[in-house]
């Protein structure tokens, strides 16, 4: 990750003294290279994910803890084929969603589906990074595994929920349990970096676009003479991110982690981008030396018990527009993936501001 931030760094340095100034310097260094490259610096992170990902389901291990937990899920009202998607949302949730179907109990489907939004997606883990690097230095491991637990345990309490409220008859556990065989390297390099290209793909279409139009809504309309945050604050962005903001002051986020929150129903990883875009350029004193520019720039600008608050909103509210449309497919019913998306973003903001109210008491 400090290898990647570190060309990004030299790379927007070289354009920016080889440019003379103006709106297309602006849009290259500020935009798309501030932009894109504060997502890239979390590939490394991606590949490691889908690697232990791709070990579990290649070993045959996941078939069999299906089988293993089935007791346990059929007291949450779930299934034990449930575990599966489950375990696949912290890749992403649109394929996880989609494999429901293979839950033939229509009670546990209906149930999976709206629990695996609650499951940390490979879109937010860039953000988590971010945060727990700049916010929990000497524990970001800990922090991080915090931050997943929590999306368990409210995907329990909210199983628990719908197994009251979604009636229908539990079938029985029937499942065919493949051999274990040893992984190999080509399959899983394969699977890996598959997903890592896909990764890369969306840096060079979704988030360049949006990286763009970010950047183009904080540039304009164009006020000379004001400093780069008021400018940014007096742009079409700025008034987007206080549109929204009474909503949101409570948690602690000012209007440009507002606007992040807003791009990310796009894509989880637009978060992480549009912070970068928004917060180029303030980075102050670098309290570590082992931040990245926007780690230094969120510890400069966003207090701990906000910056708290904003990790747990991203774990729980709304995941993405794939998620939203995969959810009507699968459950046929646009009802229920708005009814999902209202309960994600409620409990979003009720577990944010109790998250902040501790972290207040604690420091």
């Amino acid at each position: 990750m400090n290898w990647i931030d570190w060309l990004v760094g030299k790379f927007g340095d070289l354009v920016a003294s080889v440019m003379v100034d103006g709106w297309l310097k602006d849009l290259l260094v500020d935009g798309i290279i501030a932009g894109v490259g504060s997502v890239l610096v979390f590939l490394p992170n991606i590949l490691i994910l889908y690697f232990f990902i791709s070990i579990m389901e290649d070993s045959g291990y996941m078939a069999r803890t299906a089988f293993i937990v089935d007791k346990l899920m059929h007291h949450l009202g779930l299934h034990g084929k449930s575990f599966i998607p489950m375990v696949m949302g912290f890749g992403c949730n649109v394929p996880a969603i989609m494999a429901t179907r293979t839950i033939e109990s229509r009670k546990s489907r209906l149930i999976t589906i709206a629990l695996v939004p609650f499951m940390s997606c490979a879109g937010r883990l860039p953000i988590f990074v971010l945060l727990v690097g700049a916010f929990f230095p000497k524990t970001p491991a800990l922090a991080l595994m915090c931050i997943y637990l929590l999306g368990v345990v409210l995907a329990i309490l909210s199983a628990l929920v719908l197994k009251r409220v979604i009636k229908d008859d539990d079938l029985p556990f029937v499942m065919e349990l493949p051999p274990y065989r040893i992984p190999t390297a080509k399959a899983i390099g394969r699977h890996t970096w598959e997903k890592g290209k896909q990764y890369l793909q969306k840096m060079a279409t979704t988030i360049l676009v949006a990286s763009i139009v970010i950047w183009a809504l904080g540039y304009y309309p164009k006020n000379e003479g004001l400093p780069r945050s008021e400018q940014q604050e007096q742009s079409f962005l700025g008034h987007i991110g206080k549109a929204v903001a009474p909503v949101l002051d409570p948690l602690g986020f000012d209007w440009r982690m507002d606007v992040g929150l807003l791009t990310g129903v796009a894509a989880k990883e637009l978060v992480v981008s549009s912070l970068g875009v928004m917060y180029a350029g303030e980075e102050g004193d670098a309290v570590d030396e082992n931040d990245t520019a926007l780690q230094s720039a969120l510890k400069n600008n966003v207090p701990l018990p906000a910056a708290v608050a904003f990790m747990i909103f991203v774990l729980l509210y709304f995941p993405c527009i794939a998620t939203f449309v995969a959810i009507k497919n699968e459950t046929g019913r646009w009802s229920w993936a708005w009814g999902i998306c209202a309960y994600t973003i409620v409990v979003a903001w009720i577990v944010a501001w109790i998250g902040k109210m501790i972290c207040q008491m604690l420091i």
